[in-house]
């Protein structure tokens, strides 16, 4: 199995992306392809001590910024470690590709290159949320600003297929996020996507409001790409502002410190279950390959849970089973 790393993604590439790479493949024993300008890489990885054989460099000359343009990939820069990377995906060689880089470019070089999967129109990155039922999966948090009822039906069946094949869940529950709880709540994305989700997904239980996000109501949870993102980013910055206010109001009380000494393994527990570098990477779902998009922010671990992330749905054959679930229900 090969993984392949855009080693020049995210805001600290290449050093983070390397040292993330090196730590999977001695933890995961996966082999990693890192794609990018070969001398910035070797430097790193010279930094090193690993398996041998168990990394490799293509070399990409060109660099997408965070801040580029979507279509940059394949307008300007065709030989970027995007472009390389995905390109790669189309040799049987190449299982999986990983990137912290930019999102929009890697969703754009995605579609190009890899094209979509029979019975999808437009694809959606899921993302797993921690929830007081260990998680919940939401797709879409960026992908497609402008869907469709019909997108968010097939949303529906691969968040499914990705539920049960990676999450574990043999029967997942899929729920639409809306304003309200009533069926005619909603824009008229909403009204129509319910309507179809009633009529053609079994596993559709109704609404979910954004104040149910994190209480485990739904295994999934489907919505565009505006609203995801949105929801995305809202808890992110929340789950930060927590942790530094509960810090901030710690220190000011000598008992609460010692309290905070006692829950030291419960905090951290806490902690764990909201980091996102513990989940690694969010699955490109719909495309023709299987695509992992990281936090531009990513660390070391996170880049490493990233390919694991990768690895695992290699392993569980999420691709072939969505194809086999579009067939099936097209």
């Amino acid at each position: 199995m090969k993984i392949v790393v855009d080693a020049m993604g995210g805001d600290f590439a290449p050093r983070n992306v390397v040292a993330g790479a090196v730590d999977a493949v001695k933890e995961y024993n996966v082999c990693v392809t890192l794609v990018g300008p070969r001398e910035l890489i070797e430097e790193e990885l010279h930094k090193y001590k690993f398996p041998q054989g168990l990394i490799e460099v293509v070399h990409a000359p060109e660099v997408v910024a965070m801040d580029d343009p979507a279509t940059v990939v394949m307008r300007q820069k065709r030989q970027s470690s995007i472009s390389v990377g995905i390109e790669l995906l189309k040799k049987e060689d190449y299982d999986a590709f990983v990137s912290a880089g930019n999102t929009g470019a890697c969703v754009a070089a995605s579609i190009f290159i890899l094209g979509m999967i029979p019975g999808v129109d437009r694809p959606g990155i899921g993302c797993i949320f921690p929830s007081l039922k260990k998680f919940t999966f939401i797709i879409d948090v960026g992908a497609n600003t402008a869907a469709k009822p019909e997108h968010l039906l097939q949303y529906a069946k691969m968040a499914k297929v990705y539920a049960q094949s990676v999450l574990d869940r043999p029967q997942p529950t899929i729920g639409l996020l809306n304003i309200g709880a009533e069926e005619s709540k909603g824009t008229g994305l909403e009204k129509e996507a319910h309507k179809l989700l009633e009529e053609k997904e079994p596993c559709f239980v109704g609404n979910v409001e954004a104040n149910e996000v994190f209480s485990g109501k739904t295994d999934c949870i489907v919505c565009d790409g505006y609203v995801g993102n949105i929801t995305l980013k809202v808890a992110e910055g929340l789950m930060e502002s927590t942790g530094k206010l509960l810090k901030r109001e710690i220190k000011k009380n000598p008992i609460a410190i010692l309290g905070a000494l006692l829950l030291k393994s419960s905090l951290s527990a806490a902690k764990k279950s909201v980091d996102y570098s513990e989940y690694g990477g969010a699955p490109l779902l719909g495309v023709d390959g299987l695509v992992l998009i990281s936090h531009g922010r990513s660390s070391p671990k996170a880049i490493k849970n990233a390919i694991r992330a990768a690895k695992e749905q290699v392993e569980h054959n999420v691709l072939k089973k969505i194809k086999e679930e579009m067939v099936k229900n097209g």
